[in-house]
């Protein structure tokens, strides 16, 4: 669908290399995740070799979580990044949002195993009108996740209201690889190996195939960080990891 038909204003969206009407992403994100979440963990792995862990304890040695301090995590799926929050700052609390049911749940067993369930919440909902008061938390993290949103500046000022005044932003998304040379490489892989891997592992091509052609799709580590900055944010700065394969962006609510 690509004509102004589907939408009375014609505002349309990319799901993948898709072009589809902007009120359908949701639903289409929605699914993707909804098949995918019991094997969620695994196909991070699959997507990033496994180096998704050490990315995400990058993003802690450089959010430094501390004591006392409230975390929201949108997109937080399974709680990977708040269960790392906790890991090293016992005493703070987690409120982990994603649109997703069916991967909260999942989540939701793991805070019951490790007994952490009284310093999580896990709240179903959207990232670009979050159910939260204005300066509400002190962090704001959001992994692999921001991609999927159908419009990111909506989601990025609607994390700018929620957090307190001298809040921080921190960001963790795969990204564009500097040099041209080395991209070709990763998307040969990216395209060739990973939807395959989706097929065998969940039996799922179709949800691998979109969120390997969402990884191409979203903004290089400079326009993402204009994004940021354009929705508030000062002091923003990121770190490449992995050549660029994956990018950190940091802001704060001064």
């Amino acid at each position: 669908m690509t004509d102004d038909t589907m939408n009375p204003d014609g505002t349309t969206t990319h799901f993948g290399f898709k072009t589809v009407d902007e009120r359908e992403k949701a639903g289409l994100v929605h699914g993707v995740f909804t098949n995918v979440a019991s094997k969620y963990d695994i196909m991070n792995d699959v997507m990033s070799v496994g180096i998704h862990r050490i990315w995400k304890d990058a993003m802690m040695d450089w959010l430094t979580p501390r004591d006392g301090q409230h975390l929201l995590d949108v997109a937080g799926g399974t709680g990977d990044i708040a269960f790392r929050f906790l890991e090293r700052a016992p005493m703070a609390q987690c409120t982990v949002l994603d649109m997703t049911e069916s991967m909260l749940l999942e989540g939701q067993k793991r805070a019951e195993a490790q007994r952490q369930s009284d310093k999580l919440d896990w709240i179903v909902g959207d990232a670009m009108a979050l159910p939260f008061e204005d300066n509400t938390f002190d962090r704001y993290t959001i992994s692999f996740g921001i991609r999927n949103v159908t419009r990111i500046p909506d989601a990025l000022s609607e994390a700018y209201r929620v957090l307190k005044p001298g809040g921080r932003l921190m960001v963790l998304e795969f990204s564009q690889l500097p040099n041209e040379g080395m991209q070709k490489l990763y998307d040969l892989y990216s395209f060739n190996v990973i939807p395959r891997m989706g097929q065998l592992i969940a039996n799922d091509r179709d949800s691998y195939q979109y969120l390997v052609e969402s990884i191409r799709k979203f903004p290089d580590q400079d326009t993402f960080a204009n994004m940021i900055r354009d929705a508030g944010f000062s002091q923003v700065k990121y770190r490449n990891l992995s050549f660029g394969i994956a990018a950190l962006h940091s802001g704060w609510k001064i």
